[in-house]
């Protein structure tokens, strides 16, 4: 009876893992097709906290017209790389509008993001091209969005997303009751992390 029992979970186990496959795929091809936008506050202090807000509406508004005609993720990284230093200034300005000393930096990175919930999507776990911003020290709580292929997720922004990720992305970020796939996406993603 131990060895039926070892047997059907090994088995269970083993499917669960290549039904996992297709899953991972298509989260995986996400990571590639995404821009995030990452912003560090200096500290959880309301001041810092709504200063961030700030920073993210004042950027959103300058870059916002750059993105009108980009089709790729590739075109969506040369423009903002093209504009680092105006993205940065455009985020000094708010910092030094509050009168504060706090050093902003922006840079596309690649970096590791958990799995995000949100009302009708969920962006899964891994490692994603990225504008980061970081105000001061950093130390305080994070916002980001997507920037490609919309500029911010959000209610209005997932038709936007529909015309721009294939189905099975589309599919991956909106379905229902796939928590466990996330969990399992996540974990795998964490240890990938480790050796890139």
């Amino acid at each position: 009876m131990k060895m039926f029992m070892k047997i059907l979970v090994c088995g269970f186990v083993i499917s669960v893992l290549f039904s996992m496959i297709p899953f991972e795929s298509t989260c995986s091809e996400l990571q590639k097709d995404v821009l995030r936008l990452h912003i560090l506050a200096n500290s959880n202090s309301p001041s810092d906290q709504q200063m961030k807000l700030k920073v993210r509406d004042e950027v959103i508004a300058k870059i916002s017209p750059l993105y009108n005609t980009v089709d790729k993720k590739s075109d969506a990284v040369f423009i903002t790389k093209s504009n680092i230093s105006i993205i940065e200034k455009v985020a000094q300005n708010v910092v030094d509008s509050y009168d504060c000393d706090y050093k902003v930096k922006a840079c596309v990175t690649h970096k590791y993001f958990d799995t995000r919930y949100y009302d009708d999507f969920t962006m899964p776990a891994g490692m994603y091209d990225t504008l980061q911003i970081t105000i001061g020290e950093a130390k305080g709580e994070n916002w980001w969005c997507v920037m490609y292929p919309t500029l911010c997720v959000g209610a209005s922004s997932k038709i936007s997303m529909k015309d721009d990720l294939s189905d099975e992305e589309y599919k991956v970020i909106t379905e229902d009751d796939i928590e466990y796939k996330f969990k399992i996406v996540e974990y795998f993603e964490k240890i990938s992390s480790y050796f890139n």
